[in-house]
């Protein structure tokens, strides 16, 4: 039987809360089974929070329903799912959920694994068929043994690499169901940079030119790659990113408009409330006071 867990909202916090790994966990890899059951008691996952750290979990069976970045996510059965670190998100309700759990920080995974996690996200969760589920579901088992055995020769050392292997296979099921590197086009590929620099630096750069210029062309040429591939101008992608951020900080917590326009590079506070209402549809302190009805 189903459990649906609490989702009122308290009162927002000054920021949206961040899990650490060193106060969650203790250790730079956690990788462990998990039930229904445990969840439930997990009250910090029923809020909405953001990590510091990586986290896939691999579903083996029952149904989980959760949010992330205001978008609602419903998995049963076998599947994988990826959560980036700074996603904002909240487990709403699970039923009869078996699942396994990899948690690793930043600075455990190997500049490939970063690389290549970095291409698929961000990342809805994703179902698996009985062949490749079985692949990545034999692969965790083997790390969680890893996991346990604490006291082996190398421990360390054996963790990190097998976990990368593991969170590489999860990424390579994603990567399966998207284009091939090798056959993107050059629009294609240029896109692909090019929100891999928005991700970094949507707070401070905010002219498609600087964009052009990071990625050494120019901007009429990075307009019409993005506009080819995503039907969306440069300047509509550096808003969404930043709109995307505002409503984060509007939901989760209580800073006033003023300081979220700051925190996200914009000096002239009137402008970013113009920007963000005509984006929207309504101004930031309906949105705030709409969703936390």
């Amino acid at each position: 039987m189903g459990t649906n867990l609490n989702t009122n909202m308290h009162k927002a916090p000054n920021s949206i809360p961040l899990n650490t790994m060193a106060d969650t966990f203790g250790t730079d890899i956690f990788i462990e089974t998990a039930s229904s059951k445990e969840l439930e008691l997990y009250d910090e996952a029923k809020q909405a929070h953001r990590d510091d750290y990586h986290l896939f979990c691999v579903q083996d069976k029952g149904r989980i329903t959760f949010e992330i970045d205001f978008q609602r996510h419903e998995v049963e059965g076998a599947a994988v799912i990826y959560i980036q670190p700074n996603q904002v998100h909240r487990v709403i309700a699970v039923e009869d959920v078996n699942f396994r759990v990899l948690i690793i920080s930043q600075d455990k995974l190997a500049p490939e694994t970063l690389n290549t996690l970095q291409e698929i996200a961000p990342a809805s969760p994703l179902k698996l068929g009985a062949d490749r589920f079985a692949i990545v579901s034999d692969t965790m088992a083997l790390c969680i043994k890893f996991f346990r055995h604490k006291h082996q020769a190398l421990y360390h050392s054996i963790l990190r690499e097998s976990c990368n292997t593991l969170a590489l296979l999860i990424a390579s099921q994603y990567l399966a169901h998207a284009k091939p590197t090798e056959k993107l086009s050059r629009f294609e590929v240029i896109a692909k940079a090019f929100k891999s620099i928005l991700e970094r630096d949507f707070r401070v750069v905010k002219r498609p030119r600087d964009y052009a210029k990071k990625l050494n062309v120019s901007t009429v040429y990075l307009n019409e790659c993005i506009k080819k591939t995503t039907g969306q101008s440069v300047s509509h992608h550096i808003q969404q990113r930043v709109i995307l951020e505002a409503k984060r900080s509007l939901y989760h917590s209580n800073k006033s408009v003023k300081e979220i326009a700051f925190e996200l590079g914009y000096d002239d506070y009137p402008y970013f409330s113009r920007l963000f209402t005509k984006l929207v549809g309504v101004t930031a302190l309906s949105f705030r006071k709409k969703n936390l009805e």
